[in-house]
């Protein structure tokens, strides 16, 4: 029987470790969401992890199954998340869950453009117009605002804001 479970990894080698764990045939999941980095004055856009130093990993739970050493001494792995000794499983709804809502926000993304004129909805600038810029985390993004003939940054969830008609 396979059950997801939690990697944790090195520092900043979520893919290198995910990638060795792929070679010796492990079924592995690393959430990734797009996010535009500012890098000499040009938005870059940049695939970072949703969990940074965590990605699952799918296991064979019984005696039959492979012998989790190769996990633990695989490159860029820390150590597989257990609760004493026992390894954490993760429900296979929750990554389910992850993996659609991530589908979901990336493509709700890839509908507003930088520079696109906004309004916000809800909070304490609601009615305002904004400007969006980009992306800013899974749950914010970042627009600029007038506020005393000033732009200023704003972050702010993405349920906030709708487009202009």
């Amino acid at each position: 029987m396979f059950s997801w479970y939690l990697i944790h990894s090195k520092p900043m080698q979520e893919a290198l470790a995910l990638n060795k764990l792929q070679s010796q045939g492990f079924e592995c999941y690393l959430p990734l969401i797009s996010v535009k980095n500012l890098q000499s004055k040009l938005l870059v856009p940049v695939d970072e992890p949703l969990f940074p130093r965590y990605f699952f990993i799918r296991l064979d739970a019984s005696q039959q199954g492979k012998s989790w050493n190769s996990i633990r001494y695989a490159t860029g792995v820390s150590r597989l998340v257990s609760f004493g000794n026992v390894p954490a499983k993760v429900d296979d709804a929750l990554v389910l869950t992850i993996q659609s809502h991530l589908q979901a926000l990336s493509l709700e993304q890839a509908h507003v453009a930088p520079g696109e004129q906004l309004r916000i909805t809800q909070g304490p600038f609601v009615g305002l117009e904004a400007v969006y810029q980009m992306g800013n985390g899974i749950a914010r993004v970042m627009v600029l605002i007038e506020i005393i003939s000033k732009q200023v940054r704003l972050s702010i969830e993405p349920g906030s804001l709708s487009k202009q008609a």
